[in-house]
């Protein structure tokens, strides 16, 4: 069918549906499979109407289409089954089991039996992953929530699901049109004259003598109501002829009138292909070139003027309509308004994206991904605030790069990510960098990210990337400094190659409208040209406004193009366009001031635009050229914000100034993300679990139970209350409003113990076991691929997990032992240790790309690379000895040592110079760390002092006492950690794990070990700052929920080693990996090294394994009753 075939369908439905033809509507939806009408869906399923919802659903989908189209279809017939087994139908239960479920025995036989078994229950809730099966209404709502977001997913439903704007009564219209276009061609019109059929052209009858042309409408009594379809834009324009393939859609006005001010069209472009008859198209007898300013015909036989004003008086023309200054129709509520967490990034934001499958079929999860300008990127699950992986910088192959690349890079290794892009299915993630490079990740849920492509795209930046479907074949659109536009496939073989610009590509915007697909991009000297896929050049040539940095962007249902910009004198543009003119439409007003920058926006629902500007959020309606509110989302946001709203346009993620990103929601969205908190919640109780092979449908229980034994109530140990500071800690992932109150309730009450071997998961790195060599210092590479120690004996050790089958990701982990790496030379990193060395300082810290380590013990410090394991160079000679290291967070170049002397030295690597020295502790350092959120530094010493410095002045703000309990002295190592959100600082020392607010250096909250024959030997957090791990002299390990210090679970010895071993062992430094939250590494003193999982694979320390009341487990246990003495 063709596509204006397709929209007279569309009419048609319009048509019936104004005229209550409610049947036939539904009838006509089904056998054109064009439109699938979610309302009416809805009203079936509520009502149970079961066998009409599967006959509607075969005009659009089969069950074996895909695993969307098998999942709706089981969740109908299984619903339909349950409601039979709960009126105690067994005989209709037994017919839709053998007609209508058996189908999916050939794709999960066990589930098929499973199933069956319920025939033999007197109440099928006594299957406990069915207990909480309510009365039916219920259970029809919880269905029809789960068909939903499967329809949505499905990519057979695309372009089905929304009804595209139209006029009231647009078929009357057009009829009404045609009729009057009729009567202006009659010999001898008459000034009322009598419509009597439609069925053949109008004609006047002969009179006495002519009479003046007078317009004629079509004889209806009213026009009817406004259809209860969504709108969305207006199509606009006459119909093309089918032979000029690139005129069929709306760019078809922009490519034959390239200039906007010409008045004269091609007369093909007047000419209908719809199909009918010769005499049907009486209009193309005496054709002459038509007015631009209607669109439409005049005639030899007409005066022009005359008929123009005729026109004018009598036809419903397609105009736009002026700019309304009314109100919005929609509600500000539907605004997404509310802050509802903080991510933080850690660096400058550049790209965001959500993940389009936001309603996810099996993981139930919201995903964005979040670009940054030191050239990472990160995963994060946004509706459980948790990061899921990040990916640093690296080059597959630099042999495979050009010379260009390659020079460039060795200049200067700086590289930032200019976009991340999602494709439409979700399964792939497409990263573009400043210099060259794209990277294309395929995604396996969770946190399962691979990269499968390396392309040197472009000399210089690369400045945009999107994904296209040209000739139904998914590809990547790329463009560039180098003032091109390409198209690859998915295996890196360049498709077309678009040039034509004068100035470096600024961005794309690839797009299909009926079935032509073309690519929209705009440059840097303000020009907007589009190309088809042709090779043949572009077929536009505008100016953009501002003529400078602008951006393109077609509204959701692809009907309404906009595009946002910046001169470059600083002043900001947001428009619509009129696509089938290529001129403007609209332009909106708002922008208050000049920008430093680029302003960027987003568009959402059809209805909605965004813009990040003047550190605020700004919207408008888009038939409204005022802006509609604004809104600072509490603070915090740079100049020229990004934003990104998500799929459903109920979340929008924007960028904050100090390396983070806000989510912010409207109700529905709130309604999305405690659903997900709640269903987390619910994941993490001691239930049954549920598995679902192959399409998450029902699963086999697998279930184990946990032996509960009662410990000593005094043997935890207890939180120390802070006056004045009793509130919870606000997490770097804020958690605010009622959102708070479903995510405490994942917090379980219950201390958990882990005793016995076999109930944590435990591998222990080869090569590591010397008792005269302990490990002293232990990090995970940024990657987490690898670990690296350092000895006591100032030797260090790396350790790499390979990919392979057993190991898909590449990443640390307990399934698999690791390589103990050397280079082919079989070097060793060997610091300098002095001979006449007392017990020597180790210290260490790693590169952002793992390229080098820098360490010391006791003597000079060495740069190491991390390849090779050559030493590049080796500075600041002792005395004084250097006690700890850490980079500037904005400057990999520069080094923060802290000296036995008690002085903090600034190194500049590339120089060779000491910049800066600050004094202020009385004994050696111990600690550093900064906050680039606070502009600040705060470095520990060994006499448990505490102080915070200016890093842009260097002046120190405050010195502050570590809080010692009772009788304790104050020596000892005194560590410090920022969490994520850059503000709450973890103090680590022997007598203690302490929080403090570095915003205002006060302390809120302290935690003592009861036992005085233990003490902390190390801690630090996991990377999502959601826990504090901490390793104890007696060999136990504590996991600590990070905002109130509150012991969760503790790990016995008992659980990671044999007793025959660990007599006087115990673990002297513990590491978190940088991207799995709850997997960390010790660091053991007889040189030993070991990485520690719970047992589940993907489960959390302190939540309890499924329970199975057949089976008992003692390696577990659990202090339900355990209370915590507070002093």
């Amino acid at each position: 069918m063709t596509s204006l075939s397709r929209e007279l369908v569309f009419l048609i439905l319009q048509f019936l549906d104004e005229e209550k033809f409610k049947e036939t509507v539904h009838k006509l939806e089904q056998e054109s499979g064009f439109l699938f009408n979610m309302k009416y869906f809805e009203e079936k399923a509520l009502a149970g109407e079961w066998d009409e919802i599967e006959k509607y659903l075969s005009g659009f989908i089969k069950v074996d289409d895909n695993r969307y189209s098998m999942k709706t279809f089981f969740e109908i017939r299984k619903q339909k089954y349950l409601e039979a087994l709960d009126r105690n139908d067994r005989v209709k239960a037994v017919d839709i089991l053998v007609n209508d479920l058996k189908v999916f025995s050939a794709f999960n036989e066990e589930l098929f039996k499973e199933i069956t078994q319920l025939l033999t229950l007197d109440n099928f809730r006594e299957n406990e992953q069915l207990s909480k099966y309510g009365d039916t209404k219920s259970a029809r709502n919880i269905m029809l929530v789960e068909l939903k977001k499967l329809i949505e997913a499905n990519p057979l439903f695309r372009d089905k699901l929304v009804f595209p704007s139209l006029k009231a009564s647009r078929l009357r219209t057009l009829i009404n049109q045609s009729l009057n276009w009729q009567h202006q061609l009659c010999k001898n019109p008459r000034p009322n004259p009598d419509i009597k059929t439609l069925f053949t052209d109008h004609t006047c009858s002969p009179s006495n003598g002519a009479r003046a042309p007078t317009p004629v409408n079509l004889p209806v009594t009213a026009v009817a109501k406004p259809p209860s379809y969504v709108p969305l834009g207006v199509h606009a324009g006459p119909f093309q002829p089918a032979p000029t393939a690139a005129n069929v859609n709306a760019l078809a006005g922009w490519m034959v009138n390239p200039n906007p001010s010409s008045s004269i069209q091609p007369p093909a472009l007047v000419a209908s292909s719809m199909p009918g008859p010769p005499h049907q198209v009486p209009v193309l007898k005496h054709p002459r070139a038509p007015s631009n300013t209607l669109g439409m015909m005049d005639y030899q036989n007409a005066d022009p003027e005359q008929l123009m004003k005729r026109l004018r008086s009598s036809i419903d023309e397609v105009t736009y309509p002026a700019p309304s200054q009314q109100a919005p129709s929609w509600s500000l509520d539907e605004l997404p308004r509310t802050v509802v967490c903080t991510l933080y990034q850690g660096s400058t934001v550049t790209s965001m994206d959500f993940h389009p499958s936001l309603h996810s079929l099996l993981a139930g999860r919201l995903k964005l991904t979040v670009g940054c300008g030191n050239g990472d990127f990160s995963l994060w699950e946004a509706g459980l605030r948790e990061r899921l992986l990040s990916k640093p910088f690296k080059i597959k192959d630099i042999s495979a790069c050009s010379v260009f690349f390659q020079a460039t890079i060795v200049k200067d290794a700086s590289i930032s990510v200019t976009r991340v892009s999602w494709s439409p299915d979700g399964n792939l993630l497409g990263v573009a960098f400043t210099k060259h490079l794209i990277h294309l990740y395929g995604y396996h849920g969770s946190n399962d990210l691979r990269q499968t492509l390396e392309i040197d795209a472009h000399v210089g930046g690369v400045n945009d990337l999107a994904f296209s479907y040209p000739n139904k074949q998914l590809c990547i659109v790329t463009c560039g400094d180098d003032k091109l536009i390409k198209v690859w496939d998915l295996n890196g073989r360049k498709l077309f190659h678009f040039e034509g610009h004068e100035a470096p590509v600024y961005s794309v915007c690839p797009h299909q409208k009926e079935n032509i697909q073309f690519i929209f991009s705009t440059s840097l000297d303000g020009k907007i040209k589009a190309w088809l896929y042709d090779n043949i050049g572009s077929r536009v040539d505008y100016d953009a406004p501002g003529q400078w940095c602008t951006t393109i962007l077609y509204s959701a249902d692809g009907n309404r193009l906009f595009s946002c910009g910046t001169s470059k004198e600083g002043d900001s543009f947001l428009v619509e366009w009129n696509e089938s003119e290529g001129a403007l439409k609209r332009t909106y007003s708002g922008f208050r001031k000049k920008s430093n920058g680029v302003v960027q926006f987003d568009t959402t629902k059809n209805r909605i635009l965004a813009v990040g500007e003047d550190n605020q959020i700004k919207f408008w309606d888009v038939d409204n050229i005022n802006m509609v509110t604004s809104i600072d989302a509490d603070g915090g946001l740079p100049s020229l914000p990004r934003l990104r709203f998500n799929k459903e346009g109920n979340l929008l993620a924007v960028t904050t100034a100090d390396g983070g990103v806000k989510v912010l929601a409207d109700t529905d969205g709130m309604k999305y993300l405690r659903s997900i908190e709640a269903r987390s919640y619910e994941a993490s109780k001691p239930q049954v679990e549920t598995k679902v092979p192959g399409s998450s449908m029902i699963a086999n229980i697998n279930q184990h139970i946990n032996k509960v034994e009662r410990v000593d109530r005094s043997s935890p140990a207890a939180p120390l209350p802070i006056p004045n500071g009793v509130d919870s800690v606000a997490r770097g992932i804020e958690k605010q409003i009622s959102l708070d109150d479903i995510a405490n309730k994942s917090k379980t009450s219950d201390l958990t113990e882990i005793v016995d071997p076999g109930n944590c998961r435990v591998v222990t790195l080869p090569e590591t076991t010397d008792p005269t060599n302990k490990v002293v210092r232990l990090l995970y590479t940024n990657s987490g691929s690898g670990l690296l120690a350092l000895g006591a004996k100032g030797i260090q050790k790396l350790w790499k997990w390979s990919r392979n089958d057993q190991n898909p990701t590449g990443k640390a982990t307990t399934t698999v032992v690791p390589q103990h790496w050397q280079p082919p030379s079989g070097l060793l990193m060997t610091n300098d240790v002095p001979d006449n060395s007392e017990e020597p300082v180790p210290c260490i810290a790693l590169s952002k790309n793992d390229s080098y380590v820098m360490s010391a013990c006791g003597g000079k410090i060495s740069l190491f690379n991390m390849m090779t394991f050559k030493v590049m160079a080796t500075f600041m000679a002792p005395p004084p000895s250097s006690t700890f290291l850490v980079f500037h967070p904005q400057d990999n170049n520069i080094i923060a040592i802290g000296m036995e002397d008690a002085s903090i030295h600034f190194y500049n690597v590339r120089v060779d110079e000491v910049k800066h020295k600050l004094k202020g502790h009385q004994k050696r350092i111990t600690g550093l760390a900064f906050s680039t959120h606070l502009n600040i530094l705060v470095s520990s010493s060994a006499d448990g002092q505490l102080c915070f410095w200016r890093i842009d002045t260097w002046d120190k703000k405050k010195t502050l006492p570590i809080q010692l309990p009772a009788g304790k002295a104050p020596v000892g190592d005194t560590r410090v950690y920022f969490h994520s959100d850059q503000v709450h600082l973890l103090v680590c020392h022997e007598s203690q794990l302490a929080l403090y607010d570095a915003s205002k250096m006060e302390l809120i909250r302290q935690w003592v070990p009861q036992e005085s024959t233990t003490s902390i030997s190390s801690a630090t957090y996991s990377c999502n700052s959601q826990l504090v791990y901490a390793a104890f002299t007696d060999g136990s390990i504590g996991v600590f929920d990070a905002d109130s210090l509150r012991l969760r679970c503790r790990i016995a010895s008992s659980a990671y080693q044999s007793s025959s071993n660990s007599q006087n062992i115990y673990p002297f430094v513990i590491a978190a990996h940088p991207q799995e939250p709850n997997q960390f590494a010790i660091g053991m003193s007889d040189g030993s090294i070991k990485v520690i999982e719970p047992l589940e694979p993907n489960g959390r320390w302190g939540v309890s394994a499924s329970v199975d009341n057949r089976t008992t487990s003692p390696s577990i246990t659990n202090n339900s009753n355990s209370e915590q003495h507070q002093r």
